[in-house]
This record gives C-alpha cells, structure tokens and sequence, in this order.
C-alpha cells in the first residue's frame, strides 16, 4: 500500500462515518507497532511526528522510517508533521516525504494565524500533501489553560485558509490522563454548522471512550489525536520488561518486550473510530 495524504484518510472517513487515529510516535518501536495494529484492524493510520519527537530524531530520517513502514503496509499510512510551529519545520518536512504537515498557529491572533496558515496550505498543496491547521487553542493538563474555539472563527479560518482538516479546542486537553471529562458537543454541533471541513481534536486520550466512539460515527470529527494513553502503555510494557530480568542489560531484547503489549493497547485505541 502506497503512502497516503491526510485528504486520501480523512475524505472517506467523513463520508462513512467513521475516524482515523492520528497516533503520536516517539520512536521506532511505536511506529512499528502502530502499523501492525492498523494492519491487524485493517483501518488506515497516521503516525504523527510533534515536537518531542523531533527533539531527539530529526525529520529527515522520521520521514524515512514513516515511508519505509508504510511501503509494507497493508492498510494506508499517513507521513504527518504534528504541530509545526513554523514554515520551516513544515517546508523540512515535506522535504523530508511527509504527506501531511499540521501548522499550530493557535496561540497567534486570528488574522495571523490565518494568513500563516494559508502560506502552508499553500506551499503543502504545490507539493502534492495536506495541510492541517488550528483555531482556538487546545491547552495542557498541569499547563496552559485552553482557548475555546469560537464558531465564526471557524469558519472564517476554514474558507480563508483551505486547510484539509481543523483542529478545534472544544474541552479537549493535551496530555491528560484520566478520561473524566468530555468535549463540549454544543460548540461541536455549532462549528459543524459553520463549516464543513473535518475536524480533529487534539488530546484525545482525555476524551471518554463512549463520547469518542459516538462523535467518530456522528460528527464531523475525523481525527482524533492519541499520545498519552499509548505513551503510558509502552511505559507499562518497558518497566514489566526492565523489572522482569534487573540483570539483562540488551535494550533490543528489553525493548522486542513492549511490542505485542502495544500492539494490543492500539487495536483497542483503533476499534473505537471504526465505523458502523
């Protein structure tokens, strides 16, 4: 299976009723087992490279590996930049064999983010790959506090930019363990009436699992964004591995140990968006 933009995923998401998993990778052992779940559910995946992750791999061998993976794939697989924060980080990765860069111009007003957006939809779209952008602002557990997304703005920001996706801000929180909160599916319901562009939200392993399934079938929320759920089920995995053995010392031995654990944590994460 080829490689595959965020339009290719999303477009038939939206109109089957079902969501794709924009799942955020930390490094080759995620990656890996990502795929093999998607593959195990036979539903597309997007393995999704935000600024932790660049921290520590630079994105031309990210792109590389992201490509190498989705050329054995059985099911489509998307390239996608998470949160850039400037047209360089998106330009590098579109260099790089990205299919689809996010811009986060979140925190900026709204006409620069706007025009900011634009220019990367803009160079994106030259180059054959999807643009995801982001009105309102999706905050942080234990950080900043989040700006809801207001409607008209949408809409303004969706017809102005020509993104292939909108990440909105609608109770959603980054890096939230517990799933005891739950999205506000009145300004949902009324950014769906102002735009018709799909949506995404970011922080989705805070979003209760019955409100994920529901709106994945019923909205026009076609991506939901999962780091921390899958992040805290690799940790499980590494210490189970670690704490089994504390004389081995081979982390290629430590680490084959975490794989069908997280395998089994993304066919669960998956089946949640599958359609009817």
């Amino acid at each position: 299976m080829s490689i595959a933009t965020l339009s290719d995923v999303l477009q038939p998401a939206l109109k089957n009723g079902y969501a794709v998993a924009g799942l955020v990778t930390l490094g080759w052992e995620d990656m890996r087992a990502y795929v093999a779940a998607a593959e195990a559910e036979n539903v597309p995946v997007i393995l999704q490279a935000g600024p932790s992750c660049r921290e520590h791999t630079p994105l031309p061998v990210l792109g590389k590996m992201f490509q190498h993976l989705a050329s054995g794939a059985s099911v489509p697989v998307v390239a996608h930049l998470d949160h850039g924060y400037s047209a360089d980080d998106c330009r590098i990765a579109i260099e790089s064999g990205f299919t689809s860069v996010m811009y986060d111009g979140s925190r900026k007003p709204l006409a620069q983010n706007i025009d900011e957006t634009a220019a990367i939809v803009e160079m994106a779209h030259r180059a054959g790959v999807s643009c995801e952008g982001e009105i309102g602002f999706v905050g942080y557990s234990g950080g900043e506090g989040s700006n809801g997304t207001d409607p008209a703005e949408a809409a303004q920001f969706a017809k102005s930019t020509g993104v292939d996706a909108m990440a909105i801000s609608v109770g959603n929180v980054h890096l939230q363990q517990d799933k005891e909160g739950g999205l506000d599916e009145t300004r949902i319901r009324a950014i769906e009436a102002a735009t018709t562009v799909p949506l995404v939200i970011h922080g989705g392993s805070g979003v209760p699992v019955a409100q994920r399934h529901a709106l994945a079938r019923n909205s026009r929320i076609c991506k939901f964004n999962i780091g921390t759920q899958l992040r805290m089920a690799f940790g499980h995995a590494l210490r189970t591995a670690v704490n089994a053995d504390p004389d081995r010392f081979d982390r290629v031995q430590i680490l084959k140990e975490t794989h069908d654990p997280l395998v089994a944590a993304t066919r669960e994460v998956l089946q949640t968006f599958k359609g009817n």
